[in-house]
C-alpha cells in the first residue's frame, strides 16, 4: 500500500521512499530524521517494489526483513528487490538485521553501485537508516548544487569570451561602420537620384548610425562594469582591513 507521512507537498524538497510493511519500521524512521523540515517519506509495501522504476524518489530505504520468504532464503526475493533498485538508477539502503539468514558478522556493509547493504542490531535499524538517508541525500544535494554551479560558470565564461569578442572587435567594427556611412551620404548626394535608390540610401545611412550607437552603449557599459569592480574592491579592502 502506497502511503504519504506528510500532508502537504513542498516543492524541491527531497522525497524518501521506504519499502516495508512493517509500520513500526517506517514510523520510527520518520520520526528520527535528523534534519528538518524532513523529506517526504512515502511507504511502499514491498510487494510493489517491481513498481520501483516508474516511481519518483530521491532515495529508497528497504526493510530487508519484509522480504524473506517461508523458507528463510531471502537470495531469490533480494535479488530481485536490488535488481529494481538498481534499474531505477537512484541511491538505495537496503538495511538488515544481524539476525537475519547466512549473516556475516565480519561482513557490516557492503556497496554495490548505488546500493548500500547494511547489517546492524535490529532496534537501531531505523535510526541507523534515518542517519545514513539524511547524510546520502544532503551529499546529492551538495553534488547537484555543485554541477548546477559548474554549469552556470560555464554559461558565464561563454557569455563573457563572446562579450570581450565583441569589445575587442569594437574598433574593426566602428571603422567599417564609419564607411558604410559615409558612402551612404555620399551616395544621397548625388544628383537626378531615383526615388527608390535614395530611399535605401537613407536606410543603409540610419542602419549604421543605430549600429553606431549600438557598439557606443557597449564601450558606455564595460565603462560601467570597470567602475563597479574598482569599488567592489575597494569595500572589500576596507572590510578586510576593519577586521585585521
Amino acid at each position: 500500500m502506497l502511503s504519504n507521512q506528510n500532508a502537504t507537498m513542498i516543492p524541491n524538497r527531497p522525497t524518501v521512499l521506504i519499502l516495508s510493511s512493517n509500520p513500526a519500521f517506517s514510523r520510527e524512521i520518520t520520526a528520527q530524521w535528523p534534519h528538518h523540515p524532513a523529506p517526504e517519506f512515502v511507504v511502499l509495501d514491498e510487494g510493489f517494489s517491481r513498481d520501483l522504476q516508474a516511481s519518483h524518489y530521491d532515495l529508497a530505504i528497504a526493510d530487508a526483513s519484509c522480504y524473506h520468504n517461508h523458507n528463510n532464503d531471502q537470495s531469490v526475493p533480494m535479488n530481485a528487490l536490488k535488481q529494481s533498485l538498481a534499474a531505477a538508477g537512484r541511491p538505495a539502503i537496503v538495511i538488515h538485521s544481524n539476525s537475519a539468514p547466512a549473516f556475516d558478522h565480519s561482513d557490516f556493509y557492503k556497496l554495490d553501485g548505488a546500493i548500500l547493504e547494511l547489517h546492524c542490531e535490529t532496534e537501531t535499524r531505523p535510526a541507523m537508516a534515518a542517519l545514513l538517508g539524511h547524510e546520502i541525500l544532503r551529499r546529492c544535494q551538495a553534488e547537484s548544487a555543485a554541477r548546477e554551479a559548474e554549469s552556470n560558470c560555464a554559461a558565464a565564461q561563454a557569455d563573457a569570451t563572446l562579450g570581450r569578442y565583441m569589445i575587442e572587435m569594437r574598433t574593426n567594427i566602428n571603422n567599417a561602420l564609419t564607411t558604410v556611412l559615409g558612402n551612404a551620404e555620399l551616395l544621397a548626394l548625388e544628383p537626378g537620384l531615383p526615388a527608390k535608390v535614395q530611399a535605401q540610401a537613407d536606410t543603409i545611412r540610419n542602419m549604421a548610425l543605430r549600429l553606431h550607437e549600438i557598439f557606443r552603449r557597449f564601450s558606455s557599459i564595460e565603462k560601467e562594469l570597470k567602475v563597479e569592480a574598482c569599488e567592489a574592491g575597494k569595500k572589500a579592502a576596507h572590510a578586510v582591513a576593519g577586521n585585521s
